[in-house]
């Protein structure tokens, strides 16, 4: 099967994702679209997998296969974890709803590393642009302290909410360079030494639920086979 025929055909869950999601976009934003196929069970019983993800058909649309997906989600993978958290759903079918519905499965402790292995990833390529080039990439730098809000309150609450809400004003002034690299820099540390605080009192669990994860895996698999029987 081609590979934008399993998007075309066999998407059960799609968003848009980037500034439109995140409370962020102007005039001038892109519309990113991420989603999820499940490709049919037979197409794995021959030599020639699936992909495991598949970009377009439309431009800036992004799609992962499901299990793929599911194995991201578990590994507390941020551009994953704020795809199911997306305010703006396109598609969903009944195994769509249901992996939202898992939502809270794929949340754990592990989101403290991965997001902050990203954010450290980040500020030092921030940093290397002032050092090379006078300044930072200011999107960039709006996009790491949006993740930062992200991942604090995500330890604070057990819950991921990727709509910035009352920081928009502040986050986009700094996107058009209105503050200082110091002034940034200084609420990144901030932001960072918050994280650390909510990890020590968090009450999300140690690791996602893996199991409940492989159960709704190995039905929809079984599912689909059924179908095409």
């Amino acid at each position: 099967m081609a590979p934008l025929t399993l998007v075309r055909e066999h998407t059960v869950y799609s968003c848009v994702m980037g500034s439109r999601a995140f409370g962020l976009a102007t005039g001038a934003s892109d519309t990113d679209r991420r989603g999820v196929y499940l490709a049919p069970t037979p197409s794995f019983w021959g030599f020639d997998k699936p992909p495991t993800h598949v970009e377009g058909p439309r431009e800036e649309q992004f799609s992962w296969e499901l299990e793929r997906f599911c194995e991201l989600a578990l590994k507390a993978n941020p551009n994953i974890l704020e795809c199911l958290h997306s305010p703006l759903v396109e598609v969903l079918t009944p195994v769509g709803a249901e992996l939202l519905d898992l939502r809270g499965a794929f949340l754990s402790r592990r989101a403290h590393a991965s997001f902050s292995r990203y954010a450290v990833s980040q500020r030092g390529k921030l940093e290397a642009d002032v050092r090379l080039h006078g300044g930072p990439r200011w999107k960039h730098a709006m996009h790491l302290l949006r993740l930062l809000l992200s991942c604090r309150d995500l330890l604070r609450t057990g819950r991921l909410t990727i709509d910035v809400g009352p920081y928009r004003e502040e986050l986009l002034a700094v996107k058009h360079g209105e503050r200082g690299w110091d002034e940034v820099t200084a609420w990144m540390t901030r932001l960072f030494e918050e994280t650390e605080a909510a990890l020590r009192t968090t009450t999300l669990p140690a690791e996602p639920d893996r199991a409940r994860v492989t159960d709704f895996l190995r039905r929809t698999r079984r599912a689909s086979a059924a179908a095409a029987a």
